[in-house]
């Protein structure tokens, strides 16, 4: 071999070598660039999750926690329609949520939970009714 023949090899070899680290650095920028945007998204994600908890925490230690958010004020409004009381099936049915158990669970736990804050009565198992205002 000559020395011209083994020159031309070394510099195909280098034009290989150049496209190649071209295209690494091509992805190690998409790379990153990909990294920052994920990265962004968890940081959001981290503020929205502290920020939910705050307000949660917040709606559970505050003087009158029980009718603080929409699912409270729903109920209230439905129970401020009748005197009699309702049962956590019922209220389910008035609010327009399927009566399954987990719903009807879920609706009679916030109605313990109203009745623990004096916000509602139970003077019968499971039948609930607004507590009468004191004048």
């Amino acid at each position: 071999m000559n020395l011209a023949v083994i020159l031309d090899l070394i510099t195909a070899r280098e034009a290989t070598a150049d496209q190649a680290a071209d295209r690494l650095r091509e992805q190690i920028t998409a790379l990153t660039a990909d990294l920052a945007r994920i990265e962004g998204e968890l940081a959001d994600l981290k503020v929205t999750r502290t920020t939910l908890r705050i307000l949660t925490a917040a709606e559970f230690t505050a003087d009158d926690p029980t009718i603080a958010s929409a699912p409270y004020q729903q109920i209230l409004t439905v129970l401020d329609t009748t005197t009699t009381g309702m049962r956590a099936k019922d209220i389910c049915l008035a609010l327009g949520v399927d009566p399954i158990p987990k719903h009807v669970e879920s609706a009679r736990a916030k109605l313990k939970r109203m009745v623990k804050h004096h916000v509602l009565t139970e003077n019968q198992p499971g039948v609930f009714t607004l507590t009468p205002k004191r004048t």
